[in-house]
């Protein structure tokens, strides 16, 4: 069967969030995502940038709408006003710090905190950048068991050396996707309620 070609007018935006500490990488795996190319540029994001990327999952075209945000302390408060309406969300670590590893718990908290109450499985990954570096200090049997407890899908990534990103973006996009029909759907059975001989039910004035 011929695969069916990308439907326009399925097209879906979804908005995705990366956080996480001071200096892990989320513009640098931005970067190696959307453009291909390693970001080698240490000025520190001030509150957000955007970057767009389409992306075909399942036939739908996908427009990701990429949240980079600043981990410094002091654009908490800041950052955490992006966090409204994201479809997806990213923490990012690098295994070279144990401290940002640490810090993982705090953005995911503030992050499900913020975000309006919804299910608890809010579809989300995380990233152990920089295993390029030799000076590991978070071994990866110990992120994979935060991960595990959380059940989040976890990806030790490289964004100078392009290894796991893409597929995290893209578990992450599959996820949002699937998440977001299903919020669709609920919406629309809400509207229709269909009684057993499927024919609507009358309305009276």
């Amino acid at each position: 069967p011929q695969r069916p070609s990308m439907d326009a007018s399925k097209k879906v935006d979804l908005k995705i969030i990366i956080i996480g500490a001071l200096g892990v990488g989320k513009t640098s795996l931005l970067h190696q995502y959307v453009h291909k190319t390693f970001y080698e540029d240490y000025r520190t994001t001030l509150g957000a940038s955007i970057l767009t990327k389409v992306l075909p999952v399942d036939s739908t075209p996908l427009k990701l709408q990429i949240w980079d945000t600043g981990g410094q302390e002091r654009f908490r408060s800041m950052v955490s006003t992006f966090y409204k309406g994201s479809d997806g969300c990213m923490l990012a670590f690098d295994v070279t710090d144990r401290e940002s590893f640490e810090a993982l718990d705090n953005w995911r908290d503030d992050f499900l905190e913020k975000v309006i109450p919804r299910e608890q499985d809010f579809p989300m990954v995380v990233l152990g950048n920089k295993i390029d570096l030799s000076d590991r200090q978070v071994p990866k049997e110990t992120a994979s068991a935060w991960c595990k407890e959380k059940d989040i899908p976890y990806f030790e990534v490289s964004a100078k050396n392009n290894i796991n990103v893409a597929e995290a973006f893209e578990t992450l996009a599959k996820q949002a996707l699937s998440t977001y029909k299903g919020i669709l759907e609920s919406y629309l059975t809400d509207s229709i309620k269909l009684t057993p001989n499927d024919k609507p039910k009358q309305r009276c004035c």
